[in-house]
Parts: structure tokens; sequence; C-alpha cells
């Protein structure tokens, strides 16, 4: 990764934990250009269904996680 690219708190978090964004495609079953979205824009806000989708894939790995650890909600 690029330190030139831009990169969202759910991003940096994937990034340090070792996992890519094709991972959580495949975890919370959304569309690749969503996660790219979700993955790369610190302003963006899903909408609860997606967030939800995120939220329980990342779960996996982590139950302590929470949604206001990733988006200002």
């Amino acid at each position: 990764m690029g330190t030139w690219q831009k990169r969202s708190e759910l991003g940096k978090w994937l990034d340090q934990n070792g996992y890519t964004q094709e991972d959580l495609v495949n975890a919370s079953g959304l569309n690749r250009n969503t996660v790219s979205k979700v993955c790369s824009d610190p302003d963006y806000i899903p909408s609860g269904r997606t967030m939800r989708k995120i939220m329980k894939a990342v779960r996996q790995i982590d139950p302590s996680l929470k949604a206001h650890d990733f988006w200002d909600i």
C-alpha cells in the first residue's frame, strides 16, 4: 500500500491486521466497489445495511469492535 493512498479507519484497521479488501468482500458479501469506497474514503459513511454487514464480518476477527470505531455516527 503506497503512502499516497487515502485510507479510512476501516481501511487502516484492515492493513494493520493483515487483511485485504478482498477478504472483507468475501466475509461480508458486499460488492468490491462498495468495499473499496468504504476502505478508501475517510468521509464516506455507509448505509445501515452495509454497515451491519461490515461489522458482522469484522467482529468475526475482533468481537469487541463497534461501528463508532470506524465511523462518526
